[in-house]
């Protein structure tokens, strides 16, 4: 039998991916689902796998209908259900880009018409997809400052980039905007407002599919590759399991099939792909539990921490990791210190007199006993210290809960951030004393 095949494989993926039989709720009978049917339906998508479905921890996402077997088609979407900047330039708003120079991005083109198509209310042709759509996203862009500031360092520089990225892409928009106001009774000002800009590109940022890159001259150079697909989009994200998505040019429709068995009723997920969870919270705004891909960073300011301050060398260390790419993702994991963090503590540990092997250092060979041991101590310190540290965020978010009600749902996504993290450093922390161990 080949492995992660048998029936244990499977027990441990359906635990690991959190779905039950008995846990979902079906939501076939609402009304908004009922209208995505039926407009799904007119544009030629027939599926009888999957239905809507509510679980608990991941929210809303589709259930199997039927036991799926491995490489079988879970969707098939056909390119009538897509929206794409070919939607976008075949409609109202084609004529407005085509004339505007210098020519909108892919990105503007889809966002323009999502925050118009959702100002049209009832009269949208997309209004059944538009329903569905969150009314609100959690990617650091749309967390309150208070919250931001309860990220770990690097994750909470990244989110003050992403929302510095919006807010200028809102700014540099605003001339094409004002050009539409014909289309509108209203004031464009009132329809494109940042609110409304920061839904839209949340819209495509954490719901859009890849396709290939295409080429138009009424757009921008920038990579034309985003499509939102309606329905398909419901399937939640896990690491645990492994599809194969693309679009079939033959058939003319976005198709995933699975790699994993499902059984009847159970969620059916898909894989965003291999990211540790700060890079899930910031592209998408969630955390997946248990994600075999999360580790926690560690920054230069921390990796010198307890290293000694009179070591001459130290820069020429630094310097040397730097040239090399060893400055950088160094992290823990639920294995342990990564191989990458071990190396750099074991060249930044180096005696005077042993200074001179820092190359064999890097290709992986053992200087003495002393330089590993003495890294492994480095690690620990450091381990220990974000455990600390990680304990005193989680109080302070505990505490914050307790007194911002308002704000008790971004402080609980990124509390369940930090116990992840939490979670891996106590893993490592007894690695590193079982690695320990074999010194003493």
């Amino acid at each position: 039998m080949q492995k992660g095949k048998g029936r244990t494989s499977r027990i441990r993926r359906r635990k690991l991916c959190g779905s039950s039989e008995s846990r979902g709720v079906n939501e076939s009978h609402k009304s908004e689902f009922i209208e995505l049917r039926k407009w799904l339906k007119a544009r030629k998508f027939q599926d009888s796998n999957l239905a809507p479905a509510c679980f608990p921890g991941t929210g809303r996402g589709l259930m199997s209908q039927t036991s799926l077997q491995e490489g079988q088609m879970i969707i098939s979407l056909p390119e009538s259900c897509l929206l794409t900047t070919d939607t976008v330039i075949r409609s109202y708003l084609g004529a407005y880009i085509t004339k505007w120079k210098p020519p909108p991005s892919p990105l503007l083109a889809l966002c323009t018409f999502l925050v118009s198509e959702k100002h049209a209310g009832h009269r949208s042709l997309w209004k059944p997809y538009l329903e569905i759509l969150p009314k609100a996203y959690t990617c650091p862009v749309c967390l309150e400052p208070e919250v931001v500031n309860l990220l770990p360092k690097s994750l909470k520089a990244k989110a003050e980039e992403q929302r510095a990225h919006v807010q200028e892409f809102f700014a540099s928009s605003r001339d094409f905007f004002s050009s539409l106001q014909p289309l509108f009774a209203e004031a464009v000002d009132s329809i494109f407002s940042y609110s409304a800009l920061l839904w839209a590109w949340c819209t495509v940022n954490t719901r859009a599919v890849y396709l290939r890159p295409r080429q138009r001259e009424c757009l921008s150079a920038e990579p034309d590759t985003c499509a939102l697909a309606p329905y398909l989009d419901l399937l939640n994200h896990s690491p645990h399991v492994q599809v194969k998505a693309a679009f079939n040019e033959e058939t003319h429709s976005y198709e995933i099939r699975t790699t994993s068995r499902w059984r009847k009723h159970e969620e059916v997920f898909i894989c965003y792909g291999p990211h540790d969870n700060q890079r899930l919270f910031l592209e998408y705004g969630f955390v997946s539990v248990h994600n075999p891909h999360a580790c926690v960073y560690v920054s230069r300011e921390i990796l010198v921490k307890y290293l000694p301050s009179t070591d001459k060398q130290m820069d020429k260390k630094i310097s040397i990791l730097k040239d090399h790419g060893y400055i950088e993702n160094l992290t823990f994991g639920w294995d342990g210190p990564s191989w990458r963090l071990l190396t750099a503590l074991k060249l930044l540990c180096l005696e005077a007199e042993k200074f001179t092997c820092w190359k064999k250092v890097l290709l992986g060979e053992v200087i003495s006993d002393t330089n590993e041991k003495t890294s492994l101590d480095i690690a620990q310190k450091i381990c220990y210290y974000f455990i600390e540290e990680t304990n005193a965020v989680l109080q302070k978010v505990s505490h914050m809960k307790d007194e911002k009600e308002a704000l008790i749902n971004q402080l609980t996504l990124v509390e369940s951030l930090w116990t992840e993290e939490l979670k891996i450093l106590r893993a490592s922390a007894e690695t590193l004393h079982s690695l320990q161990t074999a010194f003493t």
